[in-house]
């Protein structure tokens, strides 16, 4: 009891704030205008809310500054401030791990960007920072908000810097489901991987209007800049599906193979597929002869757990693969050479995308099986005038510079520089190891039989059967499958059958593996 007497009720103090609440974030969630919605799913496509709680486990949910409102004036601006200014920002969980994420609202002006959207993605984005905690944007938005003028720029500026100062901290994931133009495309470029969906997402600097006044070429939207365009020619969209109930299901899938931030390992998970499983069907799958082709991913599902794994820009650059997945429950990164694809030869795009996937799993401690079978550098006019110099040696610079445990195993042929480029012992491999099959040598015995020996050849009698005779006495001193290991640069040639748990046994003894790095500030890789 108060002095003045009886304290008035909660009721008496505030009558129907929780109602006017509940409508006001009811407001918020369904937005202004009911027929925005109709439209959008009308496009085949669902609302930020929706996405999100595929995204996240299922209640999970915790949204930021959902009353938000923009406070512009000008261009009847100020007769149009909906609650969230077009963007649900927050944070949730994935399999019980947290993770945040913002979502553009293509119903509220379009999903683009102005002063108060952009400060609620900043918010949420150095939250992620701080709890070391994956971030993930679900993009639906249609650029800069123009009647906000440069206020909306600098909110873009906002954005990159962060995904700079993320980079390599915490795992970033763009999910493209709809529009992504302009300057907005940067942001999904700077983070770690793009997932986009057919027929919805388009990305591009410059749309098809302007394209096409300023070089007179015509295409549509798809055509210049989507999900099938920046999977397979361009290289920028990393994983693309059909619709964005399965996109969303493996975005989560990738989360669960990652770890929150750059001082965590990658979460285990132990199933039922022995450690010491023999892979028997090892020997069929891949042919003696080097000129044959096999699908390297074939390899892959018999070595790793379940047969599964998570491949990364599976569209683009398909003489090599690269690809996540689990060997006794341990996360581990498979760069892989691939046969069946130009041969497997290393040129400007394979270089670029194995750099690429090295140096992400180096910076988020997981660690790498490389399967070599190589014949070597793709030659050609194109290749170097395109700088087949500084781009391979993307990927060498990526292999030296990490410091994971490394392991490498030569399946058949690795020949010349490429041998070199694909983890060999000389540039920093743990373990180097090699099948009976290996063929180590600066290049194939036929080339080097005509290169050594030309003027025997030339001068023979029968110079046919003096090159045969030539390329086997080649393969006899230089490429049989224990040369290598004679000189201490293979530390095992192996039994194909217990590749599996030879690498799980190597992998255990690296857990703990720690490199010491140089004093300096950042290196100066090749561009």
């Amino acid at each position: 009891m108060s002095r003045g007497g009886t304290l008035p009720t909660v009721e008496s103090q505030v009558p129907d704030r929780l109602d006017e609440l509940a409508e006001l974030k009811n407001l918020a969630r369904n937005g202004p205008d009911p027929k925005a919605t109709e439209r959008q799913h009308a496009k085949g496509k669902l609302t930020a809310h929706e996405r999100i709680e595929l995204l996240l486990d299922k209640g999970s949910f915790t949204e930021m500054e959902a009353l938000r409102r923009h406070r512009a004036t000008g261009f009847g601006l100020e007769a149009k401030r909906p609650h969230t200014d077009g963007v649900v920002t927050g944070w949730g969980t994935v399999e019980g791990r947290t993770v945040f994420v913002y979502a553009h609202d293509f119903r509220i002006f379009g999903g683009a960007l102005g002063e108060a959207h952009a400060t609620k993605i900043h918010k949420i984005m150095d939250m992620a920072i701080a709890a070391g905690a994956p971030l993930v944007s679900l993009n639906d938005g249609a650029g800069a908000r123009i009647q906000e003028g440069v206020s909306a720029l600098a909110g873009y500026g906002g954005i990159f810097r962060r995904n700079t100062k993320a980079s390599g901290v915490i795992p970033q994931i763009s999910v493209m489901l709809g529009p992504c133009a302009g300057g907005a495309a940067y942001s999904p470029a700077l983070t770690d991987f793009i997932f986009a969906v057919r027929d919805i997402s388009q990305m591009f600097i410059t749309g098809p209007e302007v394209v096409q006044a300023v070089t007179g070429e015509e295409v549509s939207q798809n055509g210049l800049g989507g999900a099938d365009v920046h999977a397979g020619v361009s290289g920028v969209a990393h994983f693309v599906y059909d619709d964005e109930e399965s996109c969303l299901a493996e975005v989560r899938y990738l989360l669960s193979l990652l770890p929150s931030n750059n001082r965590e390992l990658p979460p285990a998970h132990i199933g039922e597929d022995p450690a010491d499983r023999a892979g028997d069907a090892l020997l069929d799958l891949v042919p003696a002869d080097g000129n044959r082709s096999y699908d390297i991913r074939a390899v892959i599902e018999e070595l790793v757990d379940d047969g599964e794994h998570m491949e990364v820009h599976a569209a683009w650059a398909p003489n090599i693969v690269c690809t996540l997945a689990r060997l006794d429950g341990q996360v581990v990164g498979v760069v892989a050479n691939q046969p069946s694809s130009m041969a497997g030869v290393l040129d400007i795009k394979a270089s670029e995308k194995g750099a690429r996937f090295v140096q992400f799993c180096d910076s988020f401690n997981i660690p790498i099986v490389t399967l070599v079978d190589v014949p070597g550098f793709l030659p050609g006019v194109d290749q170097e005038h395109e700088g087949i110099i500084r781009r391979g040696a993307k990927l060498l610079y990526a292999y030296c510079n990490a410091t994971v445990p490394r392991i490498s195993v030569v399946l058949r042929k690795a020949y010349g520089g490429a041998y070199i480029v694909m983890d060999s012992r000389s540039i920093g491999a743990d373990v180097a190891l090699a099948w009976p099959s290996n063929e180590i040598a600066v290049m194939g015995a036929e080339g080097a039989a005509n290169v050594v020996f030309r003027r025997e050849i030339a001068a023979a009698d029968d110079p046919d059967a003096m090159r045969a005779q030539k390329i086997k006495d080649y393969k006899n001193e230089l490429v049989h499958p224990y040369y290598a290991a004679e000189r201490g640069l293979i530390d095992d040639v192996i039994d194909p059958r217990d590749t599996r748990s030879v690498l799980i046994r190597s992998l255990a003894m690296l857990r703990a593996k720690h490199a010491e790095l140089p004093v300096r500030k950042h290196g100066n890789p090749p561009q």
